[in-house]
């Protein structure tokens, strides 16, 4: 019965390392477009908590707007970032559930 336990969660972990492998794409085409949107973004939320004074609560409904523009969190915004610098250039191989980042053929 232990045994039956032992694989099961072995496979478990094996199929979350898969899914966490083909994980989400926060990548843009470019670099500045990617930059774009994180400006749009923040400008949303600075803009949103600095108007708070002038236009009261309802100016907090922009925030989520900077969400959408994030796609996501800031966290997001960060990781796309990072994908769309190494697009290309690096590349991720999972075998056996262990992931390896490796340098992409020139090809």
């Amino acid at each position: 019965m232990a045994a039956s336990a032992a694989s099961a969660a072995s496979a478990a972990s094996e199929a979350s390392a898969a899914s966490a492998a083909s994980g989400r794409n926060f990548a843009s085409t470019s670099v500045p477009r990617h930059l774009a949107r994180g400006a749009i973004g923040l400008g949303l939320i600075i803009g949103s908590v600095a108007l708070v004074p002038a236009l009261g609560p309802a100016s907090l409904l922009a925030a989520p707007l900077a969400l959408v523009a994030f796609r996501g969190c800031p966290t997001c915004w960060l990781v796309g970032l990072a994908q769309t610098v190494s697009r290309g250039r690096l590349e991720r191989r999972c075998a056996d559930g262990v992931c390896t980042l490796t340098k992409a053929d020139p090809s």
